[in-house]
């Protein structure tokens, strides 16, 4: 480029750089939400956008509007209500059934997004989201719990979708695709599933006359009528590119930012192609997760929800889901698997599916860990699974001292908390064990999903592997598959 501005991204800012330089036009679809929320000022005020008309833009930013343009067109999105009152919203609530999700227009990184459980943390959140976002309609949807999710990252030359590449999250719908895993190619998706998946992604392509990135999650349920055809539901569109785009680009080796640019100066457009085609028989997957900075933010939980709260990510390839989920897994900072002679905690809640709770904890028992608890009723539930032994650990939540004594003295080594619900407050033992964790710098698993996927990883390593990643010093095994490049992989597909 000529020149590199470092300065406030703001309309004021943009507006003094455009008439400086005497520019052509500007492109509000690769830095992020902020320049999403001026584009439709600097289109008023006569500063030539690229791409994407503004007003689709806003159309699409409008919680509201956004809704009504997917019912028009066929596309298939919870049940929603946009806030008229909070007596309107309970109403609402009331007849579609908790848990909701309130979602606010206009904002960063989910800020002030939340799901309510009960009219209480209902009541509660429509206020926060009000003082948020207090120019633009807060919507509630009916929030599907257990569901799977899906991101879309593609790009539309004039409406006609060009390439599009289909994400699956490890972690259930719920947590914010900033802060999931990502798949790819989806390891649980029929054919089928791509094909409706791609047709929703031309549909709303045409919708907003797209021409340039855009990026869209989809949730996927199974539908007991149609067990071989599961409902998917629209939740989210953002017309720019996402913070995917260069993992998807990388894993499919197609530049889907070059596309983007080409497809909003419209010049040397490629024809479109369907990257996802043939994806189910490559012989690597790849598998980006989050890095997160806790110990940066004292005293906040440690908890993946609706907002998110990653400030990085890692991804690598492996000839299985489980292989890559592993080595990106161990990439990441401050993450290790426990040491010999170490314990682990479980942590639950009543939402927690007892099932993962037990799988994970067989695991660690059958590894040789004393496995920790916090209750004689988790306790129970872990012994119903088959894991005896189970040492239940008392500790005082607002006593750090005394916490960090009984951590230590346990030899906790890991912890696992597969908790649902974030606490109200912080009188409880599972933010208070999540946030130990993190101040003491022990390694935290903190989604139900993540931890199945990590004990299907261990279980599925070659004999002799394992023990080297546990922390014998008998074998000198330094990573738990072969190393290769990038470009090895793509040479796996030809």
């Amino acid at each position: 480029c000529d020149r590199l501005y470092f300065d406030e991204l703001s309309y004021e800012r943009v507006r003094d750089i455009y008439e400086m330089e005497t520019a052509g036009g500007v492109i509000v679809s690769v830095g992020g939400q902020l320049p999403q929320n001026i584009a439709l000022r600097l289109h008023q005020n006569e500063v030539k956008v690229l791409g994407t008309s503004p007003e689709k833009i806003d159309a699409a930013e409008d919680r509201h509007r956004f809704s009504q343009i997917l019912d028009s067109i066929g596309v298939d999105q919870p049940a929603w209500k946009e806030l008229v009152s909070v007596a309107d919203a309970e109403k609402f609530a009331d007849a579609v059934g908790y848990p909701v999700l309130i979602r606010p227009s206009y904002v960063l990184s989910g800020a002030a997004m939340n799901v309510a459980y009960d009219a209480e943390a209902l009541r509660s959140n429509l206020e926060l989201a009000a003082s948020v976002s207090p120019e633009h309609p807060v919507v509630v949807t009916k929030f599907i719990r257990g569901a799977r999710e899906l991101d879309i990252d593609a790009v539309a030359s004039n409406g006609e979708l060009i390439k599009h590449a289909v994400s699956e999250h490890i972690e259930d719908a719920g947590v914010h695709s900033g802060d999931a895993s990502l798949i790819l190619p989806p390891a649980n998706l029929s054919a089928e599933v791509l094909e409706r998946v791609k047709d929703i992604g031309n549909k709303v392509a045409r919708a907003f006359e797209i021409s340039g990135p855009f990026n869209m999650q989809i949730i996927m349920q199974k539908n007991e009528q149609t067990p071989d055809h599961p409902d998917l539901k629209v939740i989210e569109c953002n017309l720019r590119a996402s913070r995917s785009f260069p993992f998807v680009s990388k894993v499919m080796d197609s530049n889907f930012v070059e596309a983007a640019t080409r497809a909003i100066v419209g010049e040397g457009v490629p024809k479109p192609v369907d990257l996802m085609k043939g994806s189910d028989k490559w012989p690597y997957t790849a598998i980006k997760v989050p890095q997160f900075s806790w110990t940066r933010l004292a005293g906040a939980d440690p908890f993946l929800g609706v907002e998110m709260s990653s400030t990085g990510e890692v991804a690598c390839f492996g000839k299985t889901p489980e292989e890559a989920y592993l080595v990106s897994l161990l990439s990441t900072n401050g993450f290790r698997l426990p040491a010999p002679g170490k314990s682990v905690y479980v942590g639950i809640d009543d939402l927690t599916e007892t099932r993962i709770a037990q799988k994970v904890a067989k695991h660690f028992a059958a590894a040789g860990y004393p496995v920790l608890t916090d209750s004689e009723a988790t306790a129970q539930v872990l012994a119903d699974g088959g894991v005896s032994g189970v040492k239940v650990i008392k500790f005082d939540y607002d006593n750090r001292r005394t916490l960090r004594d009984a951590v230590f003295d346990s030899n906790i080594d890991l912890v696992v908390n597969l908790a649902k619900l974030r606490p109200s407050d912080k009188a409880n033992s599972n933010y208070a064990m999540r946030r130990m964790a993190v101040d003491f710098g022990i390694p935290l698993v903190n989604d139900q999903r993540c931890a199945e996927m990590l004990v299907d990883a261990l279980e599925a390593l070659p004999q002799g592997t394992a023990t080297a990643l546990y922390g014998s010093q008998e074998l000198n095994i330094e990573t738990p598959v072969d190393v290769k490049s990038w470009q090895q992989y793509l040479d796996m597909r030809k």
